[in-house]
């Protein structure tokens, strides 16, 4: 009882199980599973066509549902990677039915392994829940893994803060709308799953265990925090994002005003050389001794007065 052991024939393994304490189970595990060899596992379990067809299909959304006797649930496996602050999406599914346990893992990021060596370390627990303790070992890892992508979504929800908001706006939009993007991610992967696993810690769930069934609100505890935080980051993402597009807006109103002040600025010179470019012979300025110096300081008196004008209205 609690002890893994090894495996030969499906049908005698599991008649052997079948034979043995109430809590003895065969765990299959499937990796990316053709129709066939799924379809060999099905003739000796006999799982319930819809969820035989999730599993095969792949790409479920999150849910945990019943099937007569047997326990269906997709699950969305998360992995957060340093080097790109990107959120890489696995997914499990696990039937739990009479001694037996099928996982079927779709993509690299799925934490089994560590499963394993969790339930093998404490074979007096894993004799007294059975399957079922599978399915919470599960759940449990999952959403551990969820509680730690929290806090490196919040710290890099701190940084693109910082650089919107600080002294040197260095924030760029495809940085934000990327973080947004991994935490919408993260949202389709926690949120659906706080009501299944909240129903499955409920007095009217089918585990059985009670003292399971207090894990398994733990393990809702968890996930209804995790679910909460990335709610408001979603939210607080598109406020930062809608205040950076107003601080763009601003920079650029500011350089058009900026440009318009040096544009007025050059006008009055380009006006007065316009005028006296012309081959003009008539004009009586023209031929008197300071005519151009009075010009010029004309127009630098024009354009010192305009210069002080825009800088005290805020324009350069």
């Amino acid at each position: 009882m609690g002890v893994r052991h090894e495996c030969g024939d499906l049908s005698d393994d599991l008649a052997t199980v079948r034979a043995g304490g109430p809590h003895d189970f065969l765990w299959i595990g499937l990796k990316d599973p053709t129709d066939d060899e799924f379809a060999e596992v099905n003739d000796e379990l006999g799982l319930h066509p819809l969820a035989v067809e999730d599993a095969v299909s792949g790409r479920q959304r999150v849910k945990i549902e019943r099937y007569g006797s047997t326990i269906f649930a997709a699950i969305k496996t998360l992995a957060y990677v340093e080097a790109s602050s990107d959120i890489e999406t696995g997914e499990i599914m696990i039937f739990v039915g009479d001694h037996f346990v099928v996982t079927v893992r779709r993509g690299d990021v799925a934490p089994l392994s560590s499963v394993r060596r969790l339930l093998e370390a404490s074979p007096e627990q894993l004799a007294a829940e059975g399957a079922d303790g599978v399915l919470h070992a599960v759940l449990d890892v999952v959403v551990d893994t969820y509680l730690e992508i929290d806090l490196e979504v919040a710290n890099d929800l701190d940084e693109i803060e910082e650089s919107v908001f600080g002294s040197n706006d260095t924030a760029h939009s495809g940085s934000i709308y990327r973080l947004k993007r991994e935490v919408l991610e993260f949202r389709r992967a926690a949120a659906p799953l706080t009501q299944p696993v909240a129903w499955l810690a409920s007095e009217g769930s089918p585990i059985t265990s009670a003292e399971l069934r207090l894990r398994f609100r733990d393990v809702s505890d968890h996930l209804l925090r995790v679910a909460d935080h990335v709610e408001t980051y979603d939210r607080l993402l598109a406020d930062i994002f809608n205040a950076h597009l107003a601080q763009i807006s601003i920079q650029q109103n500011n350089d058009m005003r900026k440009i318009s002040a040096w544009v007025a600025m050059a006008a009055v010179p380009t006006m007065v050389a316009g005028i006296y470019g012309m081959n003009f012979d008539v004009m009586p300025e023209l031929h008197w001794t300071f005519s151009y110096p009075v010009v010029i300081a004309f127009m630098a008196l024009v354009c010192v007065v305009l210069y002080r004008a825009f800088k005290k209205s805020g324009w350069l």
